[in-house]
This record gives structure tokens, sequence and C-alpha cells, in this order.
């Protein structure tokens, strides 16, 4: 095997930039892939070389195996990473690098196909003796056969993709009325983002813990396992907490997991970096789930608290070196917890949120502290790809010490120009029933009216502020108020704005005694304390940190408002940039409300337009395989008594 000196990484984003951080103090030049979009992403710019793969959809560019090999090629690379998404667990993909003579940085395509489908998976499982969720996993895809399977095991059920993962193609059906449409969306969703619309049905069990093994196997047949993590914290069956080791489980609990994993693995002959997945119900017992044949989103916890590089691991193993330690030398060293930084709005159904990344800071370095992202200020985050801007990793020599560390990045961190999860975050981090370790899947919607309070309206004290930093932020000679930013002394002055921010509209009167911008920081006192609340001109826009939430201020208009909200009467607009899967709907069609009207699709994921009463339907304005825009008008709608 020739010395490894080019490594392409066929994947975007943060993981990529992961990868090649690692790979570039291994001495190695690092490829980078990318779509037309993605020609200047963060990923492409930290590369030695870039190679275009044309289109914008991942179908057109991420998930073409022909222009990945040529790219290889055309760069000299020896090897490929495929990060994880896309083609990770894709055994053809696997197939493809091999014959063309190339390193594979996962296991054999072989061990692919056989953990690669939930289906194949299970029955594996199920010969080697590992406990099962009561599920249906057959070949048979129609509606009937699952109603069958569903009656059979019991509602609710969960729908998931056999060759999914990230919470794509997965639904939970809670009766039989629901199941039709859960089944033909789950089965597009899972062949839009893996090629594969097959799925399988199981029980949907009541407050689970969502707890995986890291394995790592050579090519000498040596694997052991390094640790737990504990997932449990999602939504929409999508991870957004993780932490290592799991909170509570015993040592006899983590060697009983552990080696059943590793068991998984050598059944299958497995190579490298790989993750099993249990659920863990309240009696101790565990459940198998899948296997995944990659290296994790959320692997930098388990980097934390052993120590190791993964991804240097799985450049030496895919050379054939062995393992370095034994498993008896696995370290176990504190508490590492980390956060899935995300393009989307909690208040809005956790929908995908796309733009101008016109403010982003990251917290500062430091021990214990990690950052992992994708994207840096200006960039734009499309509607094409999946909404994870970037990780938050906080460690600690115990649980609580990681929990502050991280909670402290949180309040450090400052995202604007388009909604994300981090107040989100911060308040599932700040939670009392997270820090006391209570954890299952059933985590956020137990607590989610303190998770995603209804919105309050915004405080005197914040519209002053909000006033003070944006006039005071304006560049010189700029508009109307430049004369008043130093607010000379002895001529009064005060500046009236109409203001409006997160749907909120205030006139607010600035006066002489405003408090003032030192910077990019507008220093408040009261009561003798004085604080710091981060500010920043955008534009027409003030990004303010208060009370721990980003808040978007801009000027208001309120006649153009008036006339914006009237062209929209009746009309449904779409909630976010994406592609219109489907229009179920015509011209004249009388709806009743909750009528499915129009499928969208955005991020991998689809979001239905449902009738908000009934009514007739005036017009159409979109037609499937048509690119839409946030906020533009799908369906008009007229209102029946």
């Amino acid at each position: 095997m020739s010395t490894l000196t080019t490594l392409l990484v066929a994947n975007r984003g943060e993981i990529a930039c992961r990868v090649m951080r690692t790979a570039k103090a291994m001495g190695l030049t690092t490829v980078a892939v990318h779509s037309a979009v993605d020609r200047d992403a963060r990923h492409s710019r930290a590369a030695d070389i870039r190679v275009d793969l044309g289109g914008s959809k991942a179908a057109d560019s991420y998930l073409q195996i022909d222009k990945l090999i040529a790219a290889a090629q055309a760069s000299g690379a020896q090897a490929i990473h495929p990060g994880y998404g896309f083609l990770s667990e894709n055994a053809g993909f696997a197939r493809a690098i091999e014959a063309a003579g190339l390193i594979f940085l996962g296991p054999p395509a072989s061990a692919i196909d056989a953990m690669g489908s939930k289906s194949a998976a299970k029955a594996l499982m199920e010969t080697a003796g590992v406990p099962l969720v009561p599920g249906y996993h057959g070949e048979a895809q129609d509606l009937d056969t699952f109603r069958d399977a569903c009656a059979r095991i019991g509602y609710p059920v969960l729908l998931k993709a056999t060759a999914g993962g990230g919470g794509k193609g997965m639904k939970v059906v809670e009766d039989v009325s629901q199941l039709a449409e859960a089944l033909a969306s789950a089965q597009r969703e899972a062949l839009s983002s893996f090629g594969n619309g097959q799925m399988l049905v199981e029980k949907y069990l009541l407050k689970p813990r969502h707890v995986e093994i890291q394995v790592f196997a050579d090519q000498h047949g040596h694997c052991l396992y390094l640790n737990e993590r504990d997932c449990s914290i999602q939504r929409r069956h999508q991870k957004v907490v993780e932490e290592a080791p799991a909170p509570g489980l015993s040592v006899e609990q983590r060697q009983a997991m552990g080696e059943a994993a590793v068991r998984a693995a050598q059944a299958i002959g497995y190579v490298g970096a790989g993750t099993v997945e249990f659920l863990l119900d309240a009696r101790g017992d565990f459940f198998f789930m899948e296997m995944n044949t990659r290296l994790q989103v959320e692997h930098p916890v388990t980097e934390a608290i052993t120590g190791l590089d993964l991804v240097a691991w799985q450049i030496r193993v895919a050379q054939g070196e062995a393992l370095p330690i034994t498993q008896a030398q696995v370290p176990l060293n504190g508490h590492a917890i980390e956060v899935r930084l995300y393009a989307e709005d909690p208040a809005n159904e956790f929908l995908p949120a796309t733009g101008h990344l016109t403010l982003y800071r990251e917290s500062a370095p430091g021990p214990g502290r990690r950052v992992d992202s994708g994207v840096e200020q200006g960039d734009r985050v499309s509607p094409f790809y999946d909404p994870m801007l970037g990780k938050l990793i906080a460690w600690g020599e115990d649980r609580e010490q990681a929990r502050l560390r991280l909670l402290s990045m949180l309040e450090a961190f400052a995202v604007g120009g388009l909604k994300t999860n981090l107040g989100f975050l911060r308040r599932i981090i700040g939670h009392p029933a997270f820090a006391a370790a209570e954890l299952d899947t059933g985590f956020i919607p137990r607590y989610q009216d303190q998770l995603l309070p209804s919105p309050e309206p915004l405080s005197d004290e914040f519209w002053q502020a909000a006033g003070a930093a944006f006039i005071q932020s304006l560049p010189k000679n700029d508009g109307p108020w430049a004369d008043t930013r130093g607010f000379r002394a002895g001529l009064p002055a005060e500046v009236s704005l109409h203001l409006t921010c997160n749907g909120q509209h205030r006139l607010v009167n600035v006066a002489t005694d405003a408090p003032r911008l030192h910077g990019e920081h507008l220093l408040i006192e009261h009561q003798g304390v004085r604080r710091s609340h981060l500010a920043v001109r955008d534009g027409t826009h003030v990004h303010l940190r208060w009370d721990g939430e980003m808040h978007d201020v801009s000027l208001f208009d309120p006649i153009a408002a008036v006339e914006a909200n009237h062209a929209h009467q009746g009309g449904l607009t779409a909630p976010m940039n994406g592609s219109i899967v489907r229009v179920l709907v015509e011209p004249g069609q009388h709806v009743e409300a909750g009528t499915q009207l129009v499928v969208l699709e955005a991020m991998k994921m689809e979001h239905n337009i449902r009738a908000p009463h009934a009514g007739v339907v005036k017009a159409l304005f979109c037609q499937e395989g048509e690119m839409v825009a946030e906020g533009c008008a799908l369906v008009e709608l007229e209102a029946v008594d």
C-alpha cells in the first residue's frame, strides 16, 4: 500500500472542517469538494485543494459517486473520508472507492451492507440473541402490510427509514388514521435523503434513554469499545444534546452494552469507527436499535473523555495500523457535554432557517472548551443541506463542571441574521431537570413550556437600550441622526425611532442620558450595578443581546407593514426557502381545516402546508419541482362559513 499523503473529504460543513483539521496536523494535503452554492463555504476555504462538483442539491453534487471518484483522481488523493450523512453509509460508494484503487476511511462494504439496513441489522442481532424492540422489518412495503404490522405491534409506532439516520424518514404514528400519510411522507424523505425509500416500523417506547457505544476495530481482528454516550435529548428524533459518559450507568451496564456492541462489530468483520445504538429503559434493560457504520456527529464527547483523536485513528487504521491500546487501557476521564447549533426557529416547530450570517461570534476557546463549526460570519446558509451550523463541546472533571462551562459558552455565543436554537439550547442546559440528569427522549416535550416559552412583551428597558444602540452605532454622517451621536453637552437632544423586534413594535424616544456604547458593548447601570450588552450594527439592523438572547432590531415602517399585510391577506406563504415536492389541491377545490395543500422540502426534511381553516382554493402560485423563497405566496385560500 502506498503512503497516504493526500486526503479528500467527501462532505461539507463542520465535519469536513473537523476531518481536515486532523489531516493537516498529520501532515496530509487536504482536498475539499463543493457544490455550486458551496464554492466559497468554510470547508472549501479551509482545504489545500478544491474541486467543484457543480449542482446545488446534494443529489447533483455530494451524492454523485462518479464525480467524487473523479475529484480524488484529479487532485491526487489516495484516500477518501466520507464524513457522516450523504454517502458515508453507502456500500456502493465504498466499493467504487476500492475499485478505483483508493482507500476508504470507513468499514468494508460488506459491513455497511450488513448494518446499513436497519432491517438486516435487527435480523442479525436477533440471531445473536440481542434483545430487540417489537417491530416489522420485512421486505413488503405496501400500506396493508404496515397497517397489519402496526395493529399487531400496537400504537403508537415509529416509522424509520432502513437506510436512514438523523431523523430523516422518521415519523411517530399515534393511530391508524395517520398511517397512510405518514408512511408516504417518510418514504419520500428517505428516498430524497438516502436514495432508498425502504421503511421499517417498531413499537414506540415510552420514556426510553438513547445510549450508544462507540466501537473501533482494526484490520488485525482487534475491536474495543470507547465507553458510551447518552443522546436522549432529541427533537424530531434528531439529537440535540449528547454527553459522555451516560449519567447513572453502572460499570456492569457499561460492560454489558460495550461487549454486546463489540460482538456485533466482530460478527460482520467491522473495521474503523462505528456506533452501536441502544434504547435503555428505566429497569436497566437495553434493546438494540441500529449500528451506524461511520463517525458520529457526537464523537467529540468521546474524544474529550478519552483524550483520543478518532479521526487520526481512522486514518491510521485504514492504512493497516493496529489499535494502539487494549480495552483495559481505554481512558474514562471526567465528563463532556455537546450541543448542536442549528439554523432553525424553535418557536415555529423548529422550521429550518436560511439566509446570511450577518453576525457569528463563537465563544472564546480555553481549557475544556471546544467549538466545531462549518460557518463563519458573512456565510450564507442555503436551503439545500442540513441546517446544523456547528457544535459546542465542554469538558469538566465532573458533569456539573462540564454543564456550567457549556452554559457559559452558550451565553457568550452570538448569531444574527437568521433564527437559531441558541437560546433553546441555553434553556435546556440550564434546566434543573437536566442539571439533575433526569434524561429520556421525552425531555423536550415534557418541559416544552419552559424550554419554548411563549413570547412576552419586550420591556421598556429593552426598547430604550435598543434605541440607544441603534442611534449610537450609526456610521458618521449616516442619516438624519448623524449629529446626535455625541449628544452634545448643553443642548437638549431627543430622537424618536419606530423600532421593530420579534414581531413587536415600539415608538422609542432616546434622550441625552441614554446608555453609552463602547465599541460593541452597551453599558447599562441599574442600582449601582453596570452590565455590558453586546450590540452590533448590521446595515439597517442592530443585533442586541438582552437577558441571554440575541435580538434583531430594525426600523419599522407602519404604512409598508399594513400594505404588505393587505397584499398577503388570505394567502399561505412558504415558511422557508425550499422546493415544492407535491401540490395536492387545485383552484376551485373546497378544503377542510387541516387539509394538506402543499408539501415543501427544505434541508432534507418535508414540511406540510395545511389549510388553517375551511375554504376554497382561489389560486395556486407554485408548481411541483419549483424552488420558492421564504415568504413567497403558495396558495390563496378564501374562507367559507
